[in-house]
């Protein structure tokens, strides 16, 4: 599959089978993160795999994870982040969402199903999960094998903004 084709497929699945993912499938997810660029190289990032049922049941007081086997905590590490000098910019938000990103499309690669879940409690996660206070959890992303029937990978034509207003060209 090329890489526009996986972006295209790609669509956040909300109700997932009953059914483990692959230890070797779960290494490539790990090893697309492990090769995603970060700011300066620093790797200001932290993943938490979370799928025994114990850490689930924690992870659901925080968050939705639609019964997904897996979930990966997605951590920024402040201690290691690159700061902008120009404007005091931090890079940690930024780093862990290529992370996040790169698993997402190894992820549909391989035939799996994510979903990008910001809209959790990060304090109950810190709380939790034990993070220190140099770990600030970003994003989680659920992994697993979609229950649904999947999103049409034409609907950007019509769920996008027109490519025109998106770019502009100097």
């Amino acid at each position: 599959m090329s890489f526009i084709e996986i972006a295209k497929k790609r669509y956040s699945v909300r109700k997932y089978a009953d059914r483990a993912v692959e230890d070797e499938k779960l290494e490539k997810i790990i090893e697309a993160a492990h090769v995603a660029p970060t700011a300066a190289n620093l790797q200001p990032v932290k993943l938490l795999v979370v799928q025994s049922k114990e850490g689930m049941d924690k992870l659901g007081k925080a968050a939705n994870t639609y019964q997904a086997p897996i979930a990966i905590i997605v951590c920024a590490d402040h201690s290691k982040a690159w700061v902008r000098p120009f404007d005091g910019k931090t890079m940690t938000d930024i780093d862990a969402t290529i992370l996040t990103d790169h698993m997402i499309l190894e992820a549909t690669e391989l035939g799996l199903g994510t979903c990008w879940i910001c809209y959790f409690k990060p304090d109950i996660v810190s709380r939790e999960f034990a993070l220190p206070d140099s770990l600030e959890p970003i994003n989680i992303l659920a992994i697993g094998y979609a229950d649904e029937s999947p999103a049409d990978s034409n609907r950007h034509a019509n769920t996008r903004i027109p490519v025109e207003k998106l770019v502009t060209y100097c």
